[in-house]
This record gives C-alpha cells, sequence and structure tokens, in this order.
C-alpha cells in the first residue's frame, strides 16, 4: 500500500466524535449535575480557572487530573464517578453513584460538591439537578411515587425508547435550590441506554435554561425597542410637515439608526445562541421517543406549552428589532433623497440667478465697450486733429470741414480696431 500523508486534524477530528461518552448507569442508581457558566458572559470566562477548579475537586479525593488544555474528563472520585465537560458558553459537572437514598432526591449526592469548592466556583450556577434512578415498578406505583415526588400542575411524564423506560419531571426548582428527575427502567433495560437518558435529561435542562437567556434578554429590551420605534414613528410623521428643516430631522434618524444597531449588536450573539439551544432542546427530546403515559403531558408538549412561547417572543423581537432598523433606513433613504431635491432645487435657483447676472454682466460689458469706443474716439479725434492742423491752413479747408470728415473715419477705425482685440482673446 502507498503511504499516504494524512491531514494534520484527521485524529483529532475523528477521535472528538468519541471524545464525550454516555455515562454507564443502572438501576438503582442516582446523580447530581452542576452547570456553570460566567457571570458576565463569555468575556470573563477564563477556561485555565475552570480546569483548575477542577482539579481542586480531583485533588480532594486524590484523583487523577485531565489532559492539559482537555474539553471532558471521566473518573472515579470515592465511590462515584464523576463527569465533567467544558461546553461554549458553560461547563457541568456530573456525579454518579449506585444506590438511592431512603428519602427520595435526597441532597447527599450533591453534597460530593463542597461548599467552601462551591463559593470558589469561576462563574454562577446556571441549573443543577438531581435525578432517581429506580427499577421499574408496577404502573400504579409509578403513578403514585410520581404524584408524591412532583407538582401535578407541571409534571411532565412519558414512556421512552419503546417502552423501556419511564421519565418524570416537573422543572421546578426544589427547596435545596435543585431540579429533579425521576427514571423507571425495566429489568431488561442496559445500563448504557440509562446513561444515555441520564444525559438527555441533563441536557435538556441546561440547553433550555441557556435559551432563556435569550427569552431574559428579549424581555430586557423591548421596552428600549418599543421607545425607539416610538421615536422613529414620530420622525416618519413629521417628514411631511414643511416646518421641520429636512437636516435636523435627517441627522435625528441617523441617531435613531445608531442606537438600533447598537441594540442589535448587543443582542445578536444571545439570540442567536437561544436559536441553536431550542434546537438542541427540541432534538434531544425527539431521540427519547417519547409514549404517553397514563394521560399524561409528555416532556415535548410541556415544552410546547411552556418552552416555545417563550423562544417565540425571542424570534419576533429578533424580527421586529430588524424591522425597525430597516424601517429606520429606509425612511433615512427617503430624506436623504428630499434633501437632495431641495439642494438641486437650490442649485438649480442659483444657477438661475447666475445666469441673470450673467446677462446682466454682459449688457454692462457691451455698454462699457460702447464708452470706450466714444472715450478711445475722442482722444484719438484730437491727436488726429493736431497732426492734420498743418493741413487746415495750407489746404485753406474750414475747420468744421474737417472735423466732420475726420470724426466718422477715427471711430470706425477705433470700433474695428477693438473688435480685433477681442476676436483675438476670446481664441
Amino acid at each position: 500500500m502507498t503511504p499516504i500523508q494524512d491531514h494534520d486534524l484527521r485524529y483529532p477530528l475523528s477521535n472528538e466524535l468519541h471524545a464525550r461518552p454516555f455515562p454507564v448507569m443502572s438501576a438503582p442508581g442516582r446523580a447530581a449535575y452542576l452547570a456553570i457558566k460566567p457571570a458576565n458572559g463569555n468575556k470573563s470566562r477564563d477556561r485555565d480557572a475552570e480546569r483548575a477548579h477542577l482539579i481542586a475537586l480531583l485533588d480532594r479525593f486524590g484523583a487523577s487530573h485531565p489532559q492539559p488544555g482537555a474539553t471532558h474528563y471521566f473518573g472515579q472520585i470515592g465511590k462515584h464517578w464523576l463527569k465533567w465537560e467544558s461546553h461554549t458558553e458553560f461547563v457541568t459537572y456530573t456525579i454518579i453513584g449506585e444506590g438511592v437514598a431512603e428519602r427520595p432526591f435526597d441532597a447527599g449526592t450533591f453534597g460530593l460538591f463542597p461548599d467552601d469548592w462551591l463559593a470558589n466556583a469561576p462563574g454562577v450556577r446556571i441549573t443543577s439537578a438531581l435525578i432517581r434512578i429506580e427499577g421499574m415498578p408496577s404502573e400504579e406505583d409509578m403513578v403514585q411515587r410520581i404524584d408524591d415526588w412532583f407538582v401535578g400542575e407541571s409534571l411532565a411524564v412519558s414512556w421512552c425508547l419503546d417502552r423501556h423506560l419511564v421519565i418524570a419531571g416537573d422543572y421546578r426548582i426544589d427547596s435545596a435550590g435543585h431540579m429533579r428527575f425521576a427514571v423507571f427502567a425495566a429489568p431488561h433495560c442496559g445500563k448504557r441506554r440509562i446513561g444515555r437518558v441520564v444525559q438527555r435529561l441533563c441536557e435538556i435542562e441546561t440547553y433550555k435554561t441557556m435559551a432563556m437567556l435569550g427569552f431574559a434578554e428579549a424581555r430586557e429590551v423591548s421596552p428600549k425597542l418599543g421607545d425607539t420605534e416610538t421615536r422613529l414613528l414620530d420622525l416618519v410623521t413629521g417628514m411631511t410637515s414643511d416646518q421641520i428643516e429636512p437636516s435636523e430631522t435627517l441627522h435625528a434618524l441617523l441617531g435613531v439608526s445608531a442606537e438600533l444597531e447598537k441594540m442589535v449588536a448587543q443582542t445578536s450573539f444571545r439570540f442567536g445562541a437561544t436559536a441553536a439551544y431550542e434546537n438542541i432542546v427540541n432534538d434531544r427530546i425527539e431521540v427519547l421517543r417519547e409514549e404517553r403515559f397514563g394521560g399524561r403531558q409528555m416532556f415535548s408538549e410541556f415544552m410546547k406549552r411552556r418552552f416555545d412561547p417563550a423562544m417565540r417572543t425571542v424570534k419576533s423581537t429578533e424580527a421586529r428589532m430588524r424591522d425597525v432598523s430597516t424601517r429606520a433606513m429606509r425612511a433615512a433613504d427617503l430624506l436623504r433623497t428630499r434633501v437632495d431635491v431641495d439642494r438641486s432645487a437650490q442649485n438649480q435657483a442659483l444657477l438661475t440667478s447666475m445666469d441673470r447676472r450673467s446677462d446682466l454682466q454682459l449688457r454692462l460689458q457691451h455698454t462699457v465697450e460702447g464708452l470706450s469706443v466714444v472715450a478711445i474716439s475722442y482722444y484719438a479725434l484730437n491727436l488726429v486733429l493736431y497732426m492734420l492742423a498743418p493741413a487746415e491752413k495750407l489746404l485753406h479747408i474750414e475747420k468744421y470741414w474737417l472735423y466732420a470728415t475726420v470724426t466718422p473715419i477715427v471711430v470706425v477705425a477705433v470700433w474695428f480696431m477693438l473688435a480685433r482685440i477681442q476676436k483675438s482673446m476670446a481664441h
């Protein structure tokens, strides 16, 4: 076989597809989940600090460290297993243990995260959850437990993965500050399948919460957008009035456009991320292959009733922002056209005035030229008469006849000379 050079990224990219394996879990079992993100967005994110925070937790249990620059880790800490992942905006910790506490959703598993370690986290908690995994009892027993553990008004329950499991949760934060999810696994359900379902539940909760950050952003920006839209409407309405100076209105419109562009720039990342997170949530729910359990609402139905309206609000706000920005630009273009037309009219009036002035100057020039002919002729005639004074005496010509004869000749000669000069200057 002829050797061929591999692309530098061939193996890293191939390994990336296998870098985040699903946890292996059995029933009965439990998991504690924690997601942390920077308090002020990605600008303040320090990935080295996040890895150092992970290592500080591992050192307490004498566990091995991740590779430098790693974005995921899976290892044993004491009697439990820890799964750590670094995502685009957040990091997640999942502690997995065997068996369940006698008291449902006891926060003892979460206690593996020491209080002082949590206090030094390089960010804030966006969500945390307790997952309880049990073997599948009878349907009546499952109904009884689910009704005892969760709030019925927001409860979501469904069969999933060909009725191998039942999942339940009410998406409410309990008194300890955690979400709660229950998983009932059939005896023939494999450990990897249980692990995949638990992983999906954690991902649905995390990406749902991250998507809701866009909803909070939309609610915050809506009043500002409403004020800007009102200002734009007033400016556009005033464009039809002759009492308002177009240049002043144009300046105000440019100010509105600048505010809108700033608003778009500040929200574009969050709104774009919200759309991506929404798609992930819907995708994770779809792969669960839900079936209705006892007439209860499924997770997909819960999202349609509670989550989708918030996402539609984000999309509506984003579309409204683009629409207002487009209208502001269109109004500015129309006003620029009006200003250009007004300036063209002013320029036309100026040119007309200049034409009148040029015509007046031409007439004045002709008048001056006529006077110049008279003036030059007067002086030239005197010179000629001085020259012809001897002839007056020799030829006995009367002085007035001499004047009458010479004057037309001098005037014509002067006029002809000036005409020649003007012609030569024109060329």
